[in-house]
Formats: structure tokens, sequence, C-alpha cells
């Protein structure tokens, strides 16, 4: 609402304001007030909108409740008025100053009691027709403006009854009517482009209503569009005949045939042209036409999140020749939309017109047009008579390349499929310049310039939604439509085919349509509406593919990850990795597939839906295809593994796995992320529980070593719920092992041998002697951290024995680890050594630095406990060598402030400090919130880098190192580290 003069006769005096062209308000002194319920407030519009009038209880009972009236009947109605006076009124305003008077058993609203923008509504609705009438068309179109600004949604919206239904239709058709005249306004004072921009959603809304399309027309013609406002009179002749059986009426009748004999007066009037000389002979050059031609389509629907890429089309281009801009991107993406904007923005530039084809590459109705044909388009588009264009390809070339020589054009070739479609479309008037759009990236093209269109951000996605929507019924579920947005996966196709079906459904919720989309079978299906669909557009750029390049398209939906790479295709495709990435890039450049980073490629998410529809359709390719996928997880998890790939005592062997060495596995896997679980749950979803478990069960290793606990749980408890299914007998007892052994990495030794105890009666009861060994193993090594030593060393003994006769290195070297540290615990020096040479031995056979190095270790804090600093120097230096080839970072940092106590034992101060600081630039890269002995090494390091200044006299230092210790966040729960820490400051003396 306006306040002030321009308000109805006394506004300004009026503090009550009501507003009803929406969901009806009401404010006193500017403040809300409450009106209560929706049938008080139909009450309130039916004594409103006959301001003035006396209206009687039976009107008002018909009107708001029609034939259900209230049991109490006429008795409900003094009620609702005691309240609506009590909402409205003044303070202290009695019987004769209310707002609602009482008179002769019935009711009426004062007049002048309230400012209402119905008035204000009349009153600029007037003002506009009489500006109009004295042909002042700008204060027309501004009153017309003004009153449509009034309207802040559907008028009544969500009042009951027969009275409020009648008004809002009423109220609807004013808007229309209004409408109608601002955008006449527009073309009768020359801005047809702008009343363009207004009138295709117009026309969407009401597809019948033959003054919206007659005025549409005459936009469509002022803007140099004549051809298409032919089409859209044809198109809307067809509609009547064939869905309401009329013809058009006389009006839109004589608007075609102006627009047929160019009759700017009738169709222009006040902005009609001059008209232009007479046509030259037939023996010059086509001649330009009259005004410059513009045959871009209208720049309709709301363009979010592209300002950057809008900018790049935008920017000056050379003007010494003619300029190519390309882009490119998925179907759906908006592509043609930013590419008429672009054109838009640009028309100003090219003073000889801006011309448009549609290639239709991917159109359903008709695929491909000849090049042929749009040439002719082009050259009548420039002036060329019907009898000077010839029909030879060659000839039509040559034709186009010398009409357009002397002009200067901006050409936009839509729904391109390949750069030969192109180049006999380019103009040849320097400075002319052409925008190419379509699904494929064209490398064969001569491009200024490349725009590749993504999925929108989130936050632009929701904007474009919201406008779809409308803001009020977006806000109203916030998290409903982020969630519709992601499931949209950011495609502007999809999010505006979704707000279409909301649109359509005002009874729907977002919640609702969410709830429908979820899973991937219902969400494609769900975005279609009329002739737009998500799945049909996506099915026309793989039918565009070469059929090896469709089988690998099939084969990508199968992925269980989101991101691959040419191994994964591979793999399915049984061809070798070269091969797979010429198919990947090729699905690149046709928009299919998404590549973030060299080597790396990934699906949108409605993409690969769509992937994995096409290859569930052919199950006999599929079955193998998702076996080969998997199988490649499964060998390089295996490969990978510390434990080596003949520690897995049941399950394929990897045989022709793409990985030389455990390298080149392990950095396959660190590629995948944090993706390596969705494998898991991949295999358990397709009913694959043996895959699931081995991958889990192989990839426990990898990520214990790598300090992710959490996703190695995660995997693992995956994998078990589905043990029990698997043909695998081993697997219930190997996970819960595998359990243990991550419970045993973070300090959680009740928890390990719970797990352990577990693994160990399945084991028995299956008369598992491997398992058996695995988890005795383990409850001995939660025996010995607990303290439990003459336990552990019975259960670790055991362990070690059955592993030598199933020839288990990986566990004998384990084993032999633990057995010679309960040994050196118990002062049996030669039967630990003796238990680290051989563990070294069987961890050289098995290949994987880091088990050597852990090996060697041990051996090395035993010399180091015995004063043979020397020896300990030795093998504290292999270990740390192997542990960086490993990349274990925390080893690493362990076994370097290991050697650098060492380098003290032997006197070489100097090399023990800088040992002890590399130590820290190690534990530095490590997370305090993955692993778990964080803490714990930052207090060992100091403590040991402490001592080393002590031994050099810094005393200083050294102190500083021994309260940094007992400062580290959480240095109470590690009571030998800090009695150690404090046990140094005393010997530096007192601060």
């Amino acid at each position: 609402m306006v306040d002030g003069g321009s308000a109805v006769s006394g506004g300004a005096r009026r503090r009550l304001r009501i507003a009803v062209l929406g969901p009806v308000r009401a404010w006193r002194d500017g403040a809300p007030l409450d009106l209560g319920p929706v049938r008080r407030q139909a009450v309130l519009v039916a004594l409103l909108l006959r301001a003035g009038t006396q209206t009687g209880p039976e009107q008002l009972l018909d009107g708001v409740w029609g034939a259900n009236p209230p049991g109490s009947g006429r008795r409900v109605l003094p009620s609702y008025i005691y309240q609506l006076r009590k909402a409205l009124d003044a303070e202290g305003a009695g019987p004769a100053e209310s707002v609602i008077r009482s008179d002769r058993g019935g009711y009426r609203f004062a007049d002048d009691a309230a400012q209402l923008d119905v008035a204000e509504l009349a009153e600029l609705g007037g003002a506009a027709q009489r500006a109009k009438e004295a042909g002042d068309l700008a204060a027309a179109m501004d009153r017309c403006s003004e009153a449509l600004a009034l309207f802040r949604g559907e008028p009544l919206a969500g009042v009951p009854g027969s009275f409020a239904q009648g008004e809002r239709g009423r109220l609807t058709q004013r808007r229309r009517m209004l409408q109608h005249d601002r955008l006449d306004c527009l073309v009768l004072l020359g801005r047809s482009a702008e009343a363009l921009d207004d009138l295709a959603a117009v026309v969407a809304a009401d597809p019948y209503d033959e003054s919206l399309m007659a005025l549409r027309m005459r936009a469509l013609y002022g803007s140099g569009h004549q051809a298409e406002a032919l089409n859209a009179y044809q198109e809307m002749r067809e509609r009547l005949r064939d869905e309401l059986g009329v013809d058009p009426g006389a009006e839109l009748r004589r608007v075609h045939q102006a627009v047929l004999r160019r009759d700017d007066q009738r169709l222009l009037g006040p902005a009609a042209r001059p008209a232009a000389p007479a046509a030259a002979s037939p023996a010059a050059p086509p001649a330009r036409p009259r005004r410059p031609v513009n045959e871009l389509p209208g720049d309709t629907g709301h363009l979010a999140g592209r300002e950057r890429e809008l900018a790049l089309l935008t920017a000056p281009l050379a003007d010494a020749a003619v300029s190519v801009v390309a882009v490119d991107g998925p179907a759906g993406v908006g592509k043609s939309a930013l590419a008429v904007r672009a054109a838009w923005r640009l028309r100003d530039r090219y003073p000889d017109g801006c011309l448009f084809a549609d290639l239709r590459a991917h159109s359903t109705e008709q695929r491909g047009i000849a090049p042929q044909r749009i040439l002719r388009r082009l050259l009548r588009s420039v002036g060329a008579a019907e009898s000077e264009v010839p029909d030879d390809l060659d000839e039509l070339v040559a034709a186009w390349r010398a009409a357009s020589s002397p002009l200067r054009l901006l050409v936009v070739l839509d729904d391109v499929l390949s750069a030969q479609q192109v180049r006999p479309l380019l103009p040849a008037g320097p400075g002319s310049a052409v925008i190419v759009a379509g699904r494929r990236r064209l490398a064969g093209l001569d491009a200024d310039r490349r725009v590749s269109l993504e999925p929108l951000a989130a936050g632009d996605a929701v904007s474009l939604l919201r406008h779809v929507l409308g803001e009020e019924r977006a806000d109203r579920e916030p998290e409903a439509t982020q969630e519709l947005v992601r499931l949209c996966d950011g495609l502007p196709l999809a999010l505006r085919i979704a707000g279409a079906r909301l649109q359509n459904r005002p009874a729907w919720t977002l919640a609702y349509l969410v709830e429908r989309m979820a899973g991937d079978e219902r969400r494609l299906g769900e975005l279609s509406a009329g002739d737009r669909s998500v799945e049909a557009a996506f099915r026309l750029s793989y039918e565009q593919l070469a059929p090896m390049q469709q089988r690998g398209f099939r084969a990508l939906g199968l992925s269980p990850t989101v991101e691959f790479d040419p191994l994964t295709p591979a793999a399915v495709l049984e061809c070798p990795p070269l091969d797979a990435e010429w198919i990947l890039e090729s699905l690149v450049d046709a928009s299919l597939l998404q590549q973030p980073r060299p080597g790396r490629y990934r699906l949108h998410d409605l993409v690969r839906v769509h992937a994995r529809r096409l290859a569930d359709a052919a199950p006999g390719e599929a079955g193998a295809a998702r076996t080969a996928v998997l199988r490649l997880y499964l060998d390089a998890a295996r490969i990978a593994s510390d434990w080596g790939p003949d520690a897995f005592l049941t399950g394929p062997r990897p045989a022709a796995a793409p990985f030389p060495d455990w390298k080149d596995a392990d950095g396959w896997l660190d590629a995948a992320g944090g993706e390596l679980v969705d494998v898991v749950a991949h295999a358990a979803a397709l009913g694959e529980a043996d895959y699931a478990c081995w991958i889990a069960e192989a990839l426990s290793d990898y990520f214990a070593r790598r300090g992710r606990y959490h996703e190695c749980r995660t995997a693992l408890e995956i994998a078990l719920a589905h043990a029990e299914e698997a043909g695998d007998r081993r697997m219930p007892s190997a996970l819960r092992t595998c359990m243990g052994v991550n419970d045993l990495y973070q300090g959680r030794h009740q928890e390990g041998h719970a797990w352990f105890t577990e693994a160990l009666d399945l084991a028995r009861h299956r008369a598992d002697r491997g398992e058996e060994a695995r988890a005795l193993a383990g409850l001995g090594a939660a025996d010995l951290y607990a303290g439990r030593v003459e336990q552990a060393m019975t259960r670790i003994a055991d362990a070690v024995e059955q592993a030598q006769r199933s020839d288990d290195s990986w566990l004998v070297a384990m084993g032999l680890c633990l057995l010679g540290s309960v040994h050196q615990g118990n002062g049996r020096n030669e039967e630990a050594l003796a238990c680290f040479a051989t563990s070294v031995t069987r961890a050289e056979k098995i290949g994987r630095p880091r088990m050597i190095s852990r090996s060697l270790a041990c051996a090395a804090d035993l010399h180091h406990g015995l004063g043979q600093y020397g020896e300990a120097r030795s093998f504290y230096r292999q270990a740390a060598d192997l542990a960086e080839r490993a990349g274990d970072v925390l080893l690493h940092a362990v076994l370097l402030t290991r050697l650098g106590s060492a380098e003290l034992g032997e006197g070489n101060l100097s090399a023990a400090a800088d040992l002890h600081h590399q130590a820290l630039s190690q534990h530095r890269t490590l997370s305090p919130l993955t692993e778990p002995h964080f803490a714990r090494l930052e207090m060992d390091i100091r403590y040991r880098l402490g001592r080393t200044y002590s031994a050099a006299g810094r005393i200083a230092e050294a102190r500083e190192q021994f309260h940094t210790a007992l400062a580290v966040p959480g240095a109470g729960e590690h009571p030998m580290e800090r009695s150690q820490a404090l046990a140094g400051l005393e010997e530096c003396g007192a601060d």
C-alpha cells in the first residue's frame, strides 16, 4: 500500500490500513493486527468489499459458509463481529465509532474507516485509463506498474467462501487487464523487447487468452521477429482447434493479417517507423532489411548464478574479424537461456541485426536441420529475395558470405552438435560475432572464448527455485527447499520442472515432492512436466553417442563412488586404461561427464541416476560389470594392505589387477578419498555380501594406518550387518577381529578384548584355525596392554605356533613382535632379539615397508634399552626410512624422535636435537581430531628434546620443552609421559 496523498480521499487521516491484494492483512499506526482464523477473515472481507452497504446475516452466512452453515447458525456471527471489532477498532472506540456498524439486524463496514489497497487499485487503474486515452502512454504505463505493485500474491489468498471466491476472480481479472494494458503501452512506446520479457510468463499462465497472444505477436513483430510471430499464431490456432474446437477470433486474425502485410501502423501505432525506400533492382546485391532485424527469442526466465559466465560472453570482442564464442554444458543446465540473455545484452553493438537459428541436434521432434535450410533462412533475414536464394550448399555458403560481408551481425546458433555444422553458417562481415551453444565441447571449432556451464551452486539454485515458486512458499519450508535443490542437483531444468509441478499442485508441499523423489527409481520420473523431462533430455545426449561410448556411459552408472578414474570403466569394459580414458574424455566433450581435476571424473547426480537406469536395463551386462568393479576395489585393498595379499585366507586373489605393486594400489585408494566406505555400502546394497565383507576386511589395515578409524569402524559395521548372509563363513570371525584391531589402535583395549573374544568363539565353533590364531593374537595384545603379561604370553605363543603351521607370515611377524616385547619386559633379552630377528625375516617376505619398519623398531628399542646405542641407531635409521617410504607419518615421527635419543646416547647432541625437531614437524601434519596418539606423541618428543637440551647445558630451553609437554591438551590422560616431563623439570632445578 502507498501512504499519503495518492490514496483515496482522506487516506492520510486514516491510520487503519487493510490489504486484500494477497493474504488479508491489517495495520493500525503501522503495527500489524491479528485478524484471527480464515473464517473470521472471510466475514471481514464480505463486509469490507461491500463498504457502506448493509449486509444481512443470511447474506454473510451464505457468502462465507455456503450450503454448510455452522450448527449455531446466525448466533455465530456476533462472536465473529466482536472479535473483528476488538482487533480493528481504535483503543476506546465505542459502538458508534467502530469500523463495523450494526444497523437494523445487519452489519456494514463504515465508509472511510480504513485505507484499502483495493481503493488505491481502482484510483490508479482509472488514472492509467485516462492517461492512455489522452495519448500519454508513458504515464499510463507508470500508473499500471504502480497498480500491479499493490498485488502481493493471489488476492484474498486462503480466504474461504463463495463471496471471497467471486471477489478473488474479479480482482485476478483486474490484474490481468492491468498487465495487458501495461504491456500494450510498452509495445506502443517502441519497447517491444521489454514487453516480451513479461509476456512469456503471462501467456504461459493463460495459453487460451487470444488478446494476450495478439499482444505477444505484436511484441514479437516489433522486436523484428516476424517469423516467430507467425509461428505463434499458428501454434495458437492449432491449440484452439485441437483442445477447444474453435478458430481464432476476429481480433487475433486481424493481427495475423497485419503481421503478414508488415502493417507497422496497425501493429505498433506511434512506434511504427517510416517506410523503407523502394527495393533495389534484382541485379543489385541483397538489400539490408528496412529495419535492423532481431530474431532473438524472448529473454525469458530468471537467470540465477551466471554473472561470471555472462560477463565473459558480453565482454568486448575484436572488431577486425568474425568472433566466435562457444557455450557448452550438460542437458538442462541453461545454455540457451544464457546465450539468449547475452545476445540481448549485446544487440546494440550490432547495427545490422541479431539472427537466431536452432539447429535442433537434440530435438525430440525434428533431429537436426540441414545447413541448406538454415542458410536460406539467414539469407532471407538479411533481405535476400526468395528468387535470389540458390539450392546448392556451396552456392548457399557463398551467397551467405557475400550477403553478410558488408554487415555487422550477431548470430546465435543453438543446440549445435558439431563444428562442421557451424562453419558454413559463420558470417563474413568484420566485427560480426557468433554465439554457439550446445552440449558438446567443439574442440574443432576455432573459438575466441569458451564457457562451460555446470549445475548451479546451492545458493543460486535456491534463488532460482524461490523465483519459480515464489519466495513465501519456498521460505515456508527451508529444509525441504534445500533438499529439493540437492535432489535436482542444481540443474536449472530440473529445478524449473520441480517448480512447475508445485505451481500446478498448490496442495502439495515441498516436503511431499521431496518424499516422492526419494530413491533413484522415482527421482527422474518426478522431474517431468508436460513436454519437458530431465530424463528425456539426458536420453537425447546418450543417443548421440557411439556404441562403445554408450557402453562406457552405462558402465559409469555402476561405479560405487561419485568420482573415478579410467581404471573403473577399464575393468568393466575389459579394455586397456588408455582406451577407457579416451571414452571418458569423449563423454566430457559430450557434457555427460565432469572432470574436477586431471585424471579424475564424476557424473552429475541426476546423470548418474540416468546412467544407472540404463545399466539396469541391460541386466546381463550389468551383473558382470558390477562384479568387475567390486573386484577392482578388493584387489586394490588387498594389494595395498600391510598384510600382503596372501594373508587373506579366502576370497579371490589378485590376478590381473592393474597395480604393479602396493604403492600403486595405495595411491589409487588415496585418490578415492572419503568414498571407500561407500564401496562397502554399495556392495551390501547390491546383495553382494561376500564382496562387502572382503572389501571391508581388506580396507581395515589401510584405514588404520592412516588414522581413519571412524571410516574403518563404519565400513566394518556395514559388512558385519551382512556377514551372516555371506557365503564365506570366515567373515563373521574375521570382521570382529578387524574391529578389535581398530579399537587397539585407538587405545580402546577393553572394547578390543570383547571383539577378539567373540571372534575366537566363532572361529573355534567353525574349527577355523587361521581365524582362531588371529583372534588369539588380538586377545594377547589386549592382555599385554592391560598388564596381564602371563596370560598375554600364553595366547600370543599359541597364535604364533598356529600361524607358523599355516605359513601366515603376517601373523607370525606381528605375533613375534608382541612375543619379543613380552620377553623384553621379563628381562629375557636373547629370546626377545631372536623373536625380533625372525619377525623381520617374515616381514621382508611380505615385502611391506611399514611391516618391516615395525619389526626393526622393536629390535631397536631393545638395543636402546640395553645401552647399545650404535646398534639401536642403525635399526632406527632403517626403520625410519621404511616408515617414510610407506608414508606412515605417525610411525615416522615416533622413529625419528627415538633415533634422536639413540644419537643422544652416542653423544651426538646436535644430531639428536635436529631429529627431535624433524619429529615435531612430522607431528604437526597429524590431526588431533583423528589421531588418538596425537597428545601422547607430542609429550614424548618434547620430553626427549628437553633431555637433549639439558645434556647440552641449555637448561632454559630444556625447561621450556618440559613445560610445553605438561601444557599439551589432554596431558593428564598420559601419566607416564607426564611423570617423565616432571622428572625432567626436577633435574633442571627450580625456575
